[in-house]
C-alpha cells in the first residue's frame, strides 16, 4: 500500500486522521548528513545534499501529524483528528517574593510541534521551562500535561510524568565520574528496573548511534575525555532513553561553532518528524529558533512592562517574525 493510499484510506467517512507511516531505515536516504561516527561534523550543505528549508518542512506539517493542523483534502479544508494539548500553560502567573517574572502566559503545544522561546535575558525563559517539568510551582495558573495539573498531582505521579519528558540541558549536564554508556544508560537503570543488562546496553549503543556517535569508540571514555560537541550528543541520546513525548531543549546550540550547532539543530528536526516528538525550545539563536521550530514565542522582562501590556509580545511562525512590526521585536531578531 502506498503513501498516497493510506492517506486517502485515513480520510474516510469525511473526517483526515492521522496515519503513521514508518519509514524504510533500511532504504530511505536520512534527511540530514549525519556527523562522521568518530564525532567530526560534515559540512555538507543542505542545499548540496537536497536537503528540505526550514520553510518546507513547515509546509508539510500535516503529514507530520501536528495535531490540530488544518490540511486541504480535494479542495476542502480538514483538521486533523484533534485531542487536548500534550502541553498546556493557562494564566500562568510567577512571583518571587516582590519580584513578579511570568505573568499571565497561555501556552500550547501539540504533538509533533516544537515551539522556540525567546527572549532577552531575565524575561523569564528559564522559569517558564522549569514550571513546565514541575520544578517551580505557579503562583497562580496551571501546567498541564496530558490534562494532568503538575501542581496536583502527587510526588510519585509527578515522577512518572517526568518520564515523558526528555531534557537536553545547556551544558550537557553529564555525570563526569561515569562513561559515556553509563551517563546514556541512567535513566533506564533508574526507571526501567525490570530490564535486562543486555537489553540496556543494546540500548545505549543504538542511542549513541543515531546522534552520530560510534558506540565502540565512546563508550567507556569519560565526558572529559570528548568534545563539547559530543558531550552535547550524548546528552541528546540521554534524552532520548526513555523515549520521551516531549523534549525540552535549554540553549543547546550554546558555545558551538557554526556546523556544529547545525547538527544539533538536525537532531532536533530529526527527533521531530521521525520520533514525532514535540518540543519546546529555549534559545537565543535566532538561526536555530528559525530552523527548527514550527512556532515562536517571544517574552518581555515583566520589569519593563507596563500595567496593561502582554509579557508575551509575539506567537507566530518564523516566517511571521520576520515581518513582524513590534520594534522590541524586530530589535531582537536583528541583533
Amino acid at each position: 500500500m502506498t503513501d498516497e493510499t493510506k492517506k486517502d484510506d485515513a480520510a474516510t467517512n469525511g473526517e483526515l486522521k492521522p496515519v503513521r507511516v514508518e519509514p524504510n531505515v533500511e532504504n530511505e536516504a536520512r534527511p540530514y548528513p549525519l556527523p562522521n561516527l568518530i564525532g567530526e561534523s560534515n559540512p555538507e550543505s543542505s542545499a548540496q545534499s537536497g536537503d528540505p528549508t526550514a520553510s518546507e518542512r513547515r509546509e508539510g506539517a500535516s503529514e507530520r501529524l501536528i495535531e490540530g493542523a488544518v490540511v486541504v483534502e480535494n479542495g476542502v479544508k480538514k483538521v486533523l483528528r484533534r485531542r487536548p494539548p500534550l502541553l498546556e500553560i493557562q494564566n500562568l502567573n510567577v512571583i518571587f517574593g516582590e519580584n513578579q517574572v511570568l505573568r499571565d502566559i497561555n501556552l500550547k503545544v501539540r504533538r509533533g510541534e516544537t515551539v522556540a522561546v525567546i527572549g532577552e535575558s531575565g524575561c523569564g525563559k528559564t522559569v517558564l521551562l522549569k514550571n513546565t517539568i514541575g520544578l517551580i510551582a505557579p503562583t497562580s495558573g496551571r501546567v498541564l500535561f496530558k490534562g494532568k495539573d503538575l501542581a496536583r498531582v502527587s510526588g510519585k505521579a509527578l515522577t512518572e510524568i517526568r518520564t515523558h519528558y526528555g531534557f537536553v540541558f545547556q551544558m550537557a549536564a553529564l555525570f563526569d565520574s561515569m562513561t559515556i554508556a553509563d551517563n546514556v544508560a541512567f535513566p533506564l537503570r533508574q526507571h526501567r528496573r525490570n530490564m535486562r543488562r543486555s537489553e540496556i546496553k543494546e540500548r545505549v549503543e543504538s542511542l549513541l548511534e543515531e546522534v552520530g556517535l560510534n558506540p565502540r569508540i565512546v563508550a567507556n571514555k569519560t565526558p572529559a575525555e570528548i568534545s563539547g560537541g559530543m558531550r552535547k550528543r550524548v546528552g541528546f541520546a540521554r534524552a532520548l532513553a526513555m523515549e520521551p513525548e516531549l523534549m525540552l531543549y535549554d540553549e543547546p546550540t550554546t558555545g558551538l561553532d557554526p556546523i556544529m550547532s547545525d547538527v544539533i539543530n538536525e537532531l532536533m528536526i530529526e527527533v521531530r518528524d521521525r520520533r514525532r516528538v514535540a518540543g519546546v525550545l529555549i534559545t537565543h539563536d535566532m538561526k536555530s529558533a528559525s530552523k527548527v521550530a514550527d512556532r515562536i514565542v517571544m517574552l518581555y522582562p515583566h520589569a519593563r512592562l507596563e500595567p496593561d501590556e502582554p509579557q508575551m509580545i509575539f506567537d507566530g511562525t518564523p516566517e511571521e517574525i520576520e515581518r513582524a512590526t513590534d520594534s522590541s521585536v524586530a530589535q531582537f531578531i536583528l541583533c
